[in-house]
Order: structure tokens, then C-alpha cells, then sequence
């Protein structure tokens, strides 16, 4: 077994994370919160989605956090652009990579975006091909890799299919997404392989959720297949308006507690990240859903 000696964490907490919650937050929190992670040492930082603000009313903001954040050299910023109207009002604000989505199962494509995967692939093409010729990065995110609220569990074929049809439009990297937290370690594995057989293993990343406390048992099985790059949101942050019980991405906190526990280098500051959470946890008025945060947190009161 050949574990990663280094592995890139994409925070999505920002985005993915604070984008389902019913509390407004406003920007100079957001930014706020990326200006924190960045210090933390994260070098891939998902920032905001510029979709509808009558779908998603929490990114109204997306142009003003953009233009908010102290960039940092070496660090690359993505944002979330669902359709060609998105893309055009990101290209603005200079991202450095786009972020489009299709989903493995086809009942929870139509119910997310309102239209089949193929219809979905169709619709990313010009936002993909704008991006590439701009010199923007490209990376696809492929949810309900291992099974779906609406279809129950997703056969790998179809995580391959998703990920042929992104990478025949020009998608540079997938996340091969457990969008509901349904995943086990075997399972996560054949759709990791699924999507191998399109993509190289530097070109795909895992994204899991921890609704069945599963998240960090899928990162170990992937990081055993030789997978080095996963998305993770600080203070486990997020969920899915369109899956029912599912929890936050697998905390950032977590992940870099069990990769620095192994050897494994992540160039992130543990404490300066457990602050970060702290302080969007704190705004949240609610405590972090990152265990390795709340034990380090506990034993910096009672050392």
C-alpha cells in the first residue's frame, strides 16, 4: 500500500458549505472567512457560485466577495458557474477556475437542475470552452456518485459515463462526488476507479459527505487507491437542499488531523484552520461539526 506523501485539500466551505444556509451571511464575513483560510496555509479555496439569486439567495453576493478577498499569490480561487449567464458574470472577477456539475443519477439531475445529464453536459459546453480559451481552469464535480435519494445506489457505469461526457467537452479534473453521505469505503473505491478509466488519478479528487459518519473512512480508501486531492469544508459546513438528511462535506479540521497524524503533508497550520472554523461557527451560532476542532479546542481551555 502506497499512501500519498502530500495531499491537496480544496476548501469548499465558503461556497459549498455556507450556500444551504437560511441565515443570511454577508460578505465581509465570507470574506473574512477566506481571508482566515488562506492564512491557514490553503492554497485551493472554492469562494462563491454565481448562479440565480432566487435560487441560491445566499451567493447573491458572489461579484462583492470576488472583489472582496486579499488574493494571495499562489493561492488559485474557483467559483461555481452553472450556465453560460453565470460564467459571463464571473469572468469579472477573475477567477482562476470555474467549477461546473452533473450529477450520476438522472432523477436527481432533473430535480436540481431541471433537465437530463446529457441536457446538463450540453449546457456546460460553451461556459467550458469560454473558460479554457480565457486560460481559466476547469473542474467538473460529478454528484450522487454512489447513490442518490431518489434512485438509491448508482452503478459505477454511470460515474464513468458522466465523467467521459465532461471530459469529451474539455474538463480538466472531477470530483467524484458521495453528494449524500450514502458512500462505504468499497463503494467510493469502484466509483473512484469508474472515473479512472476516463481521467488520471492527478486528475480526479474525492467529496464526501458525512451523513452516515462515512467521510473519513472514504478519504483513507481513496488515499489507498493513490488519490491525492479532496474537497473538505472547515467546521464540516454544508449539506444538499435536494437530498433530504444529508450533513456537511467531511470537516477540513478532520481530514488534516488524520493526514498529519499519518505523515501525510498538507502545508495547512491545524490551529490557524481550527480558527478559521471557529469563527464562522462562531457567527453561525452553532458548534463545529469538526471533532478534531472541538478536542483541540477543549484542551486549549484545559490544557
Amino acid at each position: 500500500m502506497t499512501l500519498p506523501t502530500r495531499v491537496k485539500l480544496v476548501e469548499v466551505g465558503p461556497r459549498d458549505g455556507l450556500q444551504n444556509e437560511k441565515q443570511p451571511v454577508p460578505a465581509a464575513t465570507k470574506i473574512a472567512l477566506v481571508q482566515r483560510l488562506q492564512e491557514a496555509g490553503l492554497k485551493e479555496i472554492e469562494v462563491t457560485s454565481f448562479v440565480s439569486p432566487k435560487w441560491v439567495p445566499q451567493m447573491a453576493d458572489a461579484a462583492e466577495v470576488m472583489a472582496g478577498i486579499a488574493r494571495q499569490p499562489g493561492v488559485r480561487y474557483s467559483v461555481l458557474t452553472p450556465n453560460v449567464k453565470g460564467y459571463e458574470a464571473a469572468v469579472l472577477c477573475r477567477p482562476d477556475e470555474i467549477v461546473v456539475f452533473g450529477a450520476a443519477s438522472e432523477a436527481f439531475s432533473q430535480k436540481n437542475i431541471n433537465c437530463s445529464i446529457a441536457e446538463s453536459i450540453e449546457r456546460f459546453q460553451p461556459v467550458v470552452q469560454a473558460a479554457l480559451q480565457s486560460g481559466i481552469a476547469v473542474r467538473g464535480a460529478i454528484s450522487c456518485t454512489v447513490g442518490c435519494p431518489y434512485e438509491g445506489d448508482i452503478a459505477p457505469e454511470r460515474v464513468k459515463m458522466v465523467a467521459q461526457l465532461m471530459y469529451d467537452i474539455g474538463v480538466q479534473h472531477v470530483g467524484v462526488a458521495d453528494t449524500i453521505g450514502v458512500g462505504t469505503p468499497l463503494k467510493v473505491q469502484r466509483a473512484l476507479e469508474a472515473a479512472l478509466e476516463v481521467y488520471t488519478i492527478d486528475q480526479i479528487s474525492g467529496h464526501f459527505h458525512d451523513t452516515y459518519g462515512m467521510a473519513l473512512a472514504n478519504t483513507l480508501a481513496s488515499l489507498q487507491m493513490g488519490v491525492w486531492q479532496f474537497d473538505t469544508s472547515v467546521a464540516g459546513l454544508g449539506g444538499c437542499p435536494y437530498a433530504k438528511g444529508a450533513t456537511g462535506n467531511v470537516a477540513t479540521e478532520d481530514v488534516v488531523y488524520m493526514l498529519h497524524g499519518m505523515g501525510i503533508d498538507t502545508g495547512i497550520d491545524l490551529d490557524r484552520l481550527i480558527d478559521a472554523g471557529a469563527f464562522i461557527s462562531d457567527f453561525l451560532q452553532r458548534k463545529s461539526l469538526s471533532r478534531a476542532a472541538n478536542a483541540l479546542l477543549a484542551k486549549r481551555q484545559n490544557p
